[in-house]
């Protein structure tokens, strides 16, 4: 007598469905939700928080805006962290796939002459939007934010890198504000024996040099972004 084979057929594990996943979406932002509203409904009412210290040190800080002198130099770690965390998110995307050429229409006329009056227009806003930050609302991201809408104006117009500076000029301005950030805290905590610690003398000029590093990065970055891949391998 032939044995009965005793191999069930194994029952296939169904994927939730969709119904089920939208569900389980609104219940996680509900409670995120949730979180979120009791952190804020839990704060003081009418409390001026730190902006009496921040003004006592204001002096000594390199620059006369209080928020330039909060993210540059009394929290200027949080500021490095987010130049990291957008490379980091650039090298997510790089590893993604390359950069492949988008079927973009001719440019017309119109189109052309914005590039022509805005780009340069932008370039000395985000100048200036860099310099004003020592004293009035401005700073880096403003600025590199600035120089990446110039670069998505020209990209859009049909116009893009040069082959040559695909490589490694572009790779290395990307990483040169997190580049001079780092080594600048590093030098600073071997000098003084403390992250971002500024002497007083010098705090305006080191400011102003990672400054002016990070707006070029941040507008790279964000230009690298729209992008959607990595430069130099088929764009």
């Amino acid at each position: 007598m032939p044995e009965k084979s005793n191999n069930q057929p194994t029952p296939e594990v169904q994927p939730p469905s969709e119904s089920g996943l939208r569900w389980l979406s609104a219940a996680l932002l509900l409670v995120l939700f949730a979180g979120l509203a009791s952190a804020i409904m839990s704060l003081p009412v009418g409390t001026s928080g730190l902006s009496g210290e921040v003004e006592a040190e204001l002096a000594n800080s390199g620059v006369s805006h209080a928020v330039t002198a909060v993210l540059l130099n009394f929290r200027g770690y949080d500021t490095l962290l987010e130049m990291a965390v957008l490379l980091v998110a650039l090298i997510g995307v790089w590893s993604l796939a390359p950069a492949t050429a988008a079927p973009l229409t001719a440019p017309g006329s119109v189109l052309e002459r914005l590039v022509e009056l805005y780009v340069p227009i932008m370039l000395l806003t985000a100048g200036y939007l860099l310099w004003n930050g020592a004293h009035a609302p401005g700073g880096a991201f403003q600025g590199g934010a600035v120089l990446a809408a110039a670069a998505v104006l020209m990209f859009l117009s049909g116009r893009s890198l040069p082959a040559s500076l695909e490589a490694w000029p572009f790779r290395s301005t990307i990483a040169l504000g997190l580049i001079v950030f780092s080594a600048v805290a590093a030098l600073l905590a071997w000098r003084r024996g403390a992250l971002l610690d500024y002497p007083p003398a010098a705090a305006g000029a080191l400011i102003l040099l990672i400054e002016t590093t990070a707006t070029v990065s941040i507008g790279s970055i964000l230009a690298a972004l729209f992008l959607g891949g990595r430069p130099g391998d088929g764009r």
